[in-house]
């Protein structure tokens, strides 16, 4: 199943949450930001650890002080601010869905990938998630998508083609 859902991803419960990473690790803005903000500088030690991790890859780290049990970084970029094209969102989405796999987990969320920094227009991002996630889905019990931006949301939103409403969380 998957769920969309507009709020912040350091909120949600899940087994694991995923971080639109660059390839060094570096937590810098944006969703990582707020990862390494709520969860601790222990979860970019981790990632930083485990570099380069190459973008259609993606590491798994402790989650520090977050509810969930892995943070998943999976690269949309090689360096922090990078612009990227919506391919690289595809391979990062796969990519994180695999690992999650891997560690045989049941819930994962996601943010938008690669719409920040990466400049990727919401809706490309929208589609190329959506086309990994295809591949992945009945291998997990819940896929949450989570955005602070309604713009993110919309755009999920008309990719599953349901009716673009105010719910705050939408079962598909």
């Amino acid at each position: 199943m998957i769920r969309i859902v507009k709020g912040s991803i350091v909120e949600i419960d899940a087994d694991a949450i995923v971080n639109p990473a660059n390839s060094m690790g570096v937590m810098g803005g944006g969703v990582a930001g707020a990862i390494k903000k709520y969860g601790g500088a222990v979860i970019e030690k981790e990632a930083m650890a485990k570099a380069p991790i190459r973008i259609g890859e993606a590491v798994e780290t402790s989650a520090g002080r977050l509810a969930c049990q892995y943070v998943i970084h999976s690269p949309t970029m090689e360096r922090p601010a990078m612009r990227i094209g919506a391919e690289n969102v595809y391979l990062a989405t796969k990519a994180a869905l695999q690992k999650a796999f891997e560690l045989k987990l049941r819930k994962i969320a996601i943010p938008g990938m690669g719409t920040g920094v990466g400049g990727v227009p919401y809706e490309d991002a929208a589609k190329e998630m959506i086309r990994a996630i295809r591949e992945f889905e009945q291998k997990f019990d819940e896929i949450i998508l989570v955005d602070i931006n309604e713009s993110m949301i919309k755009a999920w939103r008309a990719v599953v083609g349901c009716k673009n409403d105010n719910r705050r969380s939408m079962k598909l």
